[in-house]
């Protein structure tokens, strides 16, 4: 869905109301999934075992871009988006650990890459060279760490899908407080 903005074919205020309506789909599809018997065979493929009686990943996907495209402005959110998108896909091919363990170095070192180059072209622009490469290092840095391990918190798996939008959304913008 970033795409649709970086494309220009919805404004950033658009995109938050399509994040807001697909946030009301899943949850209807995981209330129903979890609670109401909703069994269909493509959930089995989809989601984990950890998600089997939790909410799975590609709702916490939607989640947390909404967050994101409801708190922050485009040049820090749209880095955010794209590195749980184009990212955490790359790191997964790449590479993957056991719940509570990190991804190898290569893996974290790709997606830290991935993560920067997504993020540089929209945050230097709009900030300059130096905040803008400040930031979109400790953003990388944020989802990269978000991405390399999954920490279980009172029993819950804090998946990835969740974590990196806020967490490289958040780092990004704390550098540009910093530096501004």
């Amino acid at each position: 869905m970033p795409l649709l903005y970086i494309l220009d074919l919805v404004d950033w205020r658009v995109l938050g109301y399509l994040f807001i309506l697909a946030s009301v789909v899943v949850t209807v599809l995981e209330a129903l999934r979890l609670f109401g018997g909703l069994d269909w065979r493509i959930y089995d493929e989809l989601t984990r075992e950890y998600e089997q009686d939790n909410v799975a990943g590609y709702a916490l996907y939607i989640y947390s871009q909404t967050a994101v495209a409801l708190v922050f402005a485009p040049h820090i959110a749209v880095p955010g988006m794209l590195m749980l998108t184009i990212g955490d896909p790359i790191s997964g091919l790449l590479g993957s650990a056991p719940v509570g363990e990190m991804k190898s170095l290569p893996t974290l070192g790709a997606m830290f890459t991935v993560c920067f180059a997504l993020a540089a072209p929209f945050v230097v622009p709009v900030v300059g060279v130096v905040a803008g490469v400040g930031a979109s290092v400790v953003g990388a840095v944020g989802a990269t760490l978000a991405d390399g391990a999954k920490p279980v918190v009172a029993g819950y798996v804090i998946d990835d899908n969740l974590s990196i939008p806020p967490v490289a959304c958040v780092g990004i913008a704390a550098m540009l407080w910093v530096v501004a």
